[in-house]
């Protein structure tokens, strides 16, 4: 059996950065903190590398994927010896997207996802939406997915990732207030109804007319939390056990008992 996979998720820094080297050393300290409480997965949140209330300015601090921001984090990575995912705006050609990167040990890229259900008229006005929807990869025997923020609070995303294997759903986040229903409820139901774990990485802290609730945390697919953030800047550190994962599925048939023949109308 598989051993438990011991991440972190990093809820912070607060406020927007007045440059990526502000978050880039937030992000270093985290990485070592992470790395010595033993995690393997350091997850941080929606936009990290910018901070998220940028207005106009997204377009000028998107960088494409293979960008500085991609290769300071893969120094990181290495630096530490754990893998990392982070949050950016991406530009590819005249297009910007909400993008996320997950980064190896070794520093070569693991997944990259690009968000498909936008947000508001900050990220409608400013971003292209994302077209695939199952982003995954598999990282120490665990089979890794992605979504981002907004995408988790669709059951329909959830169940395509529990359906292709997904067994840990990374979502970087910037939820605000006051929105606090989503870690609190729906996010533990995701897991639970999708027989999945995941990784819900918040923003903290007021960016202009954005005040975000924090409240990261890992759900587990038994239906607990394994552990949850406060409000302010936060690491917090839990283990994801497929162990767990493969009793919770045993137990609850959701996935074995759906009939999509009879759904198919409701797309």
């Amino acid at each position: 059996m598989t051993p438990p996979l011991r991440i972190a998720l990093y809820q912070g820094p607060p406020g927007v950065p007045s440059s990526t080297g502000e978050t880039l050393g937030a992000l270093a300290g985290a990485a070592r903190r992470a790395a010595g409480a033993g995690a393997r997965l350091l997850l941080t949140n929606e936009l990290y590398l910018t901070g998220y209330a940028l207005g106009s300015d997204v377009v000028d601090r998107a960088e494409a994927a293979d960008g500085p921001g991609a290769a300071a984090v893969a120094a990181l990575a290495e630096e530490h010896g754990l893998a990392i995912g982070y949050g950016y705006p991406e530009r590819d050609g005249t297009a910007v997207y909400n993008s996320f990167q997950l980064i190896a040990p070794d520093g070569a890229r693991l997944a990259h996802y690009r968000k498909t259900h936008l947000f508001g008229d900050f990220e409608g006005a400013y971003f292209t939406p994302g077209d695939e929807a199952v982003v995954q990869a598999d990282f120490e025997g665990v089979r890794l997915g992605v979504l981002i923020c907004y995408d988790v609070e669709f059951p329909e995303p959830v169940r395509a990732h529990a359906l292709a294997g997904t067994e840990l759903l990374l979502v970087p986040t910037a939820l605000m207030r006051p929105y606090e229903i989503v870690p609190q409820t729906i996010v533990p139901a995701r897991a639970w109804e999708s027989q999945l774990y995941i990784a819900y990485a918040n923003r903290c802290g007021t960016e202009g007319e954005f005040t975000f609730a924090g409240l990261s945390a890992l759900a587990a697919p038994d239906g607990t939390v394994r552990a949850r953030a406060g409000a302010g800047e936060d690491l917090i550190i839990a283990d994801v056990d497929p162990a767990l994962l493969t009793a919770s599925r045993a137990e609850n048939t959701y996935l074995s008992d759906r009939r999509p023949e009879l759904y198919g109308a409701l797309g």
